[in-house]
């Protein structure tokens, strides 16, 4: 491997304000990994990318290792032509809005044969993480989008139980349990349906939820056994809160195994490389590609393992056959 392949990363605003000593973000782990082997590294956020006529930039710091963690240097800021990147990590997390719509509309004017986009935020734009999970229909629990009020109330009234979410949203954010029971649900689908003007997505609820959902996590076409249950936080039906009580370690079926495999040759060859399902009962609930968390310290906590170096080795596999520098048909 070459010395200073350079990489740029772009995140979220909360992350670059708590950028070092935060382990429970994915991007740590893996701009320490690069750091380590000798990448360079610089950082962005969505707004510091813009364009100069058909050339894209971004506003971005050098990142760099210190005492075993990581910085960057605040005080020198620098303007890139991301064409100039050999790699490129786009990790904001959603909402995906107007302005992180614009973000990856940055990236139409960038190269992907000449920067390795991960995932390509073109394609992101087109793969939306809870409607586009019925490209895969025998694995998605039954659903509806719509913003029609009876349309949602008819489908809960057949299923008994349901969820219900926006389209556009990360962390569970806007995600509620409706049965026939609910005496506000009226107000629940005017509130999240912006009074029938905004489509949601309404699933059948999945029994096995109540004993949390598996994120099961996909780079390029590999597959890892790695993964975690994400279990429900106190007084709450789903994951809400990060905090190590609230996961325990999993292990893949042959059956999610086969889906989740599946799934990633169809996600690969649209360039959408990192990938997190989340699963219940076999079904997946989310196929998350914008910034899917990959609960490195969790899994190195439950495993003892050191579960970064083995998603580094994929990471870079991906990488250089990306480049063209070795010759692998696929990931396994």
């Amino acid at each position: 491997m070459p010395l200073k392949q350079s990489i740029l990363f772009v995140i979220d605003d909360l992350e670059l304000k708590y950028f070092e000593f935060n382990d429970l973000v994915t991007n740590f782990w893996i701009i320490k990994e690069f750091l380590q082997r000798k990448y360079e590294v610089f950082i962005g956020i969505k707004s510091g990318l813009y364009t100069e006529g058909k050339t894209a930039f971004s506003i971005c710091y050098e990142a760099y290792l210190k005492d075993n963690n990581i910085f960057y240097r605040k005080e020198t800021p620098k303007k890139y032509i991301i064409e100039h990147f050999d790699i490129v990590f786009f990790r904001p997390d959603p909402p995906v809005d107007i302005d992180y719509i614009n973000a990856c509309n940055v990236f139409d004017f960038v190269d992907s044969e000449r920067t390795v986009l991960i995932n390509n935020p073109v394609a992101i734009k087109n793969f939306n993480e809870k409607f586009h999970l019925n490209y895969f229909e025998e694995y998605a629990p039954r659903n509806i989008v719509t913003a029609n009020a009876d349309d949602i109330k008819d489908f809960v009234r057949e299923h008994k139980k349901a969820i219900i979410k926006p389209l556009n949203q990360c962390f569970g954010g806007g995600v509620y349990y409706l049965d026939t029971e609910e005496k506000n649900v009226n107000a629940i689908i005017k509130n999240l349906t912006n009074n029938g003007r905004t489509m949601v997505m309404v699933q059948e609820y999945l029994s096995g939820a109540k004993y949390g959902d598996k994120r099961i996590l996909i780079a390029g076409e590999h597959v890892f056994d790695e993964c975690i249950i994400k279990l429900p936080g106190k007084d709450d039906f789903k994951f809400s809160m990060h905090s190590d009580k609230y996961f325990k370690t999993a292990k893949l079926t042959p059956e999610e195994k086969e889906m989740a495999q599946h799934i990633a040759k169809h996600l690969n060859a649209v360039e959408l490389y990192m990938a997190g399902l989340d699963v219940a009962d076999g079904k997946i609930m989310e196929i998350n590609v914008t910034s899917p968390c990959y609960f490195i310290r969790e899994i190195n906590a439950h495993n003892n393992e050191c579960f970064q170096d083995i998603l580094m080795e994929k990471l870079i596999n991906l990488i250089e056959m990306k480049q063209g520098k070795i010759n692998i048909p696929q990931l396994c």
